[in-house]
């Protein structure tokens, strides 16, 4: 199949772009990528993704960062809109998977009221190339046994709009996307909600690009700690006992080693 046969003029993919390594990308996304004829991306798509973009391709920024918003989302669906209508091969490239707060459903909603085909190509979550990098994993048998993801964005001056009790679950992984300036109430909240304050969590910065940082810390140092680590970076935090599942497999393998040796 020619990477053309994949996308008809007049058609829309959300694609995700996934954490940001272009390597991440499925093969599926580089294909719609090289197909488009314009390409309308988010801030947080990496520039190795956005180099893959063909010369022939329009290129489009309609980035969206925490308090800095180029474009509002209902320009950015009528852009959408205008495009397909003009018969161009249309990509939608979204950082990370398109299903996961990704404000996908207000631009096919608007796509399919005028009668276009808008399809979705999934990508890696943040909160997937987050464990990977770590080394763990998000669910752990008889510690974790579900995950929740959460987007700790809302309107400036407002508070949070979450169910605290079902997320201060111990039993529970927690994913914090766009978690930075939030995370002195996710930390009040969570702690308020019983999950106690010495609680693991894994604070990322630029998830799986050559500049990712990660630092561990427990939920009641989180407002401190990430004020000192996260800068201004796109930033996920991990909340959970899975979080130190890494050290625990450290100090479990050690003592197997004591106990080899003492058996001698």
């Amino acid at each position: 199949m020619q990477p053309n046969d994949l996308i008809a003029p007049g058609d829309v993919w959300l694609v995700g772009a996934g954490p940001g390594d272009p390597d991440l990308l499925t093969r599926k996304a580089e294909r719609l990528i090289c197909a488009a004829d314009i390409i309308f991306h988010d801030a947080l798509v990496g520039p190795g993704i956005l180099d893959l973009i063909p010369d022939h391709a329009e290129r489009v920024s309609v980035g969206k960062r925490s308090g800095r918003h180029s474009k509002d989302q209902q320009t950015i669906d009528e852009m959408l809109v205008e495009a397909a209508l003009a018969g161009k091969r249309v990509v939608r490239l979204k950082g990370g998977d398109p299903a996961m707060f990704a404000r996908s459903t207000e631009e096919m909603t608007a796509l399919r009221a005028v009668g276009v085909r808008v399809r979705i190509c999934p990508g890696i979550t943040a909160a997937s190339a987050v464990a990977a990098s770590a080394g763990i994993s998000l669910s752990l048998r008889g510690i974790a046994r579900r995950v929740q993801f959460v987007t700790a964005h809302s309107r400036r001056g407002q508070a949070l709009d979450l169910d605290w009790d079902a997320l201060a679950d111990p039993a529970c992984t927690l994913a914090v996307y766009m978690g930075r300036e939030a995370a002195q109430e996710l930390s009040r909240a969570l702690i308020a909600a019983g999950l106690p304050g010495a609680t693991p969590a894994l604070i990322t910065c630029d998830a799986s690009l050559p500049q990712e940082q990660q630092l561990r810390t427990r939920l009641d140092l989180l407002p401190l700690v990430t004020q000192a680590f996260a800068d201004d970076r796109p930033t996920l935090i991990l909340i959970g006992k899975a979080v130190a599942q890494a050290d625990m497999a450290m100090a479990g393998a050690t003592d197997d080693v004591r106990r080899s040796m003492a058996s001698r």
